[in-house]
């Protein structure tokens, strides 16, 4: 099974004292040794059985997907890395299967998530202190149980920590169709707020604009649609936007900072593009914008606001007013979902290998 150190650890032995001890079941695991390609450094390893203490859950992995930054992980060039070898996945929903001695707050059958940045979720039983793990609702479609704390967490976090929105507002992002994007539109509808969404250029653009527009988007341009001198004549009645969200950098990054307002603040939570981002001086002297980041890791929620944040965003789900497309694969099936991850058979829906 996997520490909470995020690495492959020799399995405890079983007490020499001659009491029952709570055994998990053996595991499958993708496993990788050293960092590189993930589609060629990644196996599936046998975990055996470890002895349970009494502070411990067993929780049986439903589903768990593969997201941007397990692959960057696995590839050795994200910012944290757990030590190798390691177990990839970093998100993912369980149903309780075993509990320790001292576990009174869980019982086998609960569903529960894992909690974030606690890596080791692509195999089928995990080992933790119960701490890790927060019960959820188990009417709970297990897709989005298990791709919550990430992506929708995120757009939740930017559009409330950084700018005081209120209904009748905008915002604008690139990067639209990503999960974070599809996110963002569907809360900013929820909350009154005007939604202004930058798309690359790609044959089936109008389809896509056409599925943001029904998640709630007030505004979808393409790239090339904003070689445009004043962009403000494109919004017609829309208020300029005072928060932008940026997860391409590059040209895109500048497309979103020429929409935002007088003092308006521009966020950065991903550089899909690989390139810098460069604005003008123009923009912070005459337009006084702000530039932040942002890393979810980092926002060091405390546990009374993550259970609230995941708890309004599940029931959104359950009310159907929260979607984004996703794909289920088998787990056996892992290095196919992985490729479709990595975008070597195009573009894929978001990959969730269910167990």
């Amino acid at each position: 099974m996997l520490s909470q150190h995020s690495h492959l650890v020799v399995p405890k032995q079983t007490s020499p004292i001659n009491f029952p001890a709570t055994m998990s079941p053996p595991s499958t695991a993708v496993v990788y040794d050293k960092h590189g390609p993930p589609d060629t450094v990644t196996r599936i390893a046998n975990i055996p059985p470890v002895v349970m203490n009494a502070n411990e859950v067993c929780v049986k992995m439903l589903a768990a997907p593969i997201n941007p930054a397990d692959i960057n992980r696995i590839e050795g060039v994200y910012l944290v890395l757990p030590p190798t070898p390691a177990i990839g996945g970093w998100e993912g929903v369980g149903e309780i299967h075993s509990v320790g001695s001292a576990v009174v707050a869980l019982s086998p059958g609960d569903l529960v998530i894992h909690a974030a940045y606690l890596s080791g979720t692509w195999q089928t039983y995990v080992v933790e202190d119960q701490s890790l793990w927060y019960k959820i609702d188990k009417n709970t479609p297990i897709e989005y149980a298990a791709t919550i704390s990430v992506n929708p967490l995120s757009a939740l976090r930017m559009l409330e920590d950084f700018v005081a929105l209120k209904s009748g507002d905008t915002i604008v992002q690139n990067g639209a169709t990503s999960i974070v994007g599809q996110c963002v539109i569907q809360l900013a509808r929820i909350r009154g707020i005007n939604s202004i969404n930058i798309i690359r250029d790609k044959p089936d653009s109008d389809k896509i604009k056409e599925k943001l527009i029904k998640l709630g988007a007030n505004k979808v341009f393409t790239e090339s649609e904003l070689e445009v001198k004043d962009v403000k004549k494109l919004l017609d009645d829309i208020p300029k936007p005072s928060l932008g969200l940026n997860c391409i950098g590059g040209n895109a990054a500048n497309m979103v900072v020429k929409f935002l307002k007088q003092g308006g603040t521009m966020v950065t939570y991903g550089g899909m593009s690989k390139k810098p981002i460069t604005v003008s001086t123009t923009q912070f002297i005459f337009k006084d914008i702000s530039l932040k980041g942002f890393l979810l890791r980092e926002k060091n929620l405390d546990e009374a606001q993550y259970k609230c944040s995941i708890d309004h965003l599940l029931a959104l789900v359950r009310a159907g007013k929260l979607q984004y497309e996703m794909e289920m694969v088998p787990f056996k099936d892992f290095h196919i979902a992985l490729e479709k991850a990595m975008g070597k058979q195009g573009s894929q829906r978001k990959q969730i290998l269910k167990f």
